[in-house]
């Protein structure tokens, strides 16, 4: 389960830059925001722009303790079902680039899961994911440890695409407020 940290890096999921429609204060009142999901926890984020700055969809923005470049500040965490449609529209994909991106991190997920209770394995919240594909899984990684996601779909048949589960299983994390493991994303 992961650790609450603070996020450094965001990816942008939607710009409104006359605020957020539901805002009940009037259009002149309303700050713009922007709609950014976390690249280490996946926490989703209100965050306010520099006034005079252009930020796009799929931008990385520097959201971290030093001088930001783009963002004059984190507004708040906001939950999913607060994301406007083009934020929920974008959110697959780029959670999609993010596990490409950091491939060797969800690839020691499935080296080094464990127990969680005593009938429960951290590998059986992923979807698809039974005591018989947990056992050889891990098997096959107590006879060395796997190295990529290839490595795991050739390794273990029943798996042709690894990281569909772990996409899987972060949407779920991230949609449903009453998960009760969080393996990729904080509450």
């Amino acid at each position: 389960m992961k650790a609450e940290k603070k996020e450094i890096n965001a990816i942008v999921l939607d710009v409104l830059m006359k605020g957020h429609p539901d805002d009940p204060r009037p259009p002149f009142k309303r700050e713009p925001i922007v709609q950014a999901m976390g690249l280490e926890q996946f926490k989703l984020l209100e965050l306010v722009p520099k006034p005079t700055v252009r930020i796009e969809l799929h931008e990385k923005v520097y959201i971290g303790d030093a001088e930001r470049e783009k963002i004059e500040r984190v507004k708040r965490r906001i939950g999913y079902d607060e994301l406007t449609h083009t934020a929920k529209g974008e959110l697959p994909f780029i959670i999609e680039k993010v596990i490409k991106d950091r491939e060797p991190d969800f690839v020691t997920f499935f080296n080094k899961a464990i127990s969680i209770t005593p009938k429960l394995h951290m590998l059986h919240l992923l979807p698809g994911i039974g005591k018989k594909l947990m056992w050889e899984i891990l098997e096959e990684r107590n006879k060395r440890p796997f190295t990529n996601f290839a490595d795991i779909s050739a390794r273990i048949k029943s798996i042709p695409h690894p990281e569909k589960m772990i996409h899987a299983r972060i949407l779920e994390e991230l949609q449903d407020k009453d998960v009760k493991y969080h393996v990729f994303t904080t509450k």
